[in-house]
């Protein structure tokens, strides 16, 4: 799982039937520390998330299992907005 922030949308009105009502955002990985990454994906959100809220991201055969996904075309999948991230830094 990643730790992303939400940045935008993608609007794509011919896409394939099985995305058809499916939001697609634009994340961008996040560092512990909440500092952001390079890079960015675009993830499938299947919890009503946000923009610019923290989330959890799956990607890869692990985003096909997620909630509607069932042999959808997706590589990365929004399955949780995250409340609070608590670790320790040795």
């Amino acid at each position: 799982m990643l730790i992303a922030r939400i940045l935008g949308t993608v609007v794509s009105t011919q896409k394939d039937e099985r995305l058809r009502g499916k939001k697609l955002l634009i994340v961008r990985p996040l560092n512990l520390d909440g500092t952001e990454t390079s890079g960015f994906l675009v993830a499938v959100d299947t919890v009503g998330a946000g923009f610019h809220e923290r989330v959890l991201v799956v990607a890869g055969s692990s985003a096909r299992l997620a909630e509607g996904m069932k042999d959808a075309p997706v590589d990365a999948a929004i399955v949780g907005v995250i409340d609070t991230v608590d670790y320790v830094n040795d």
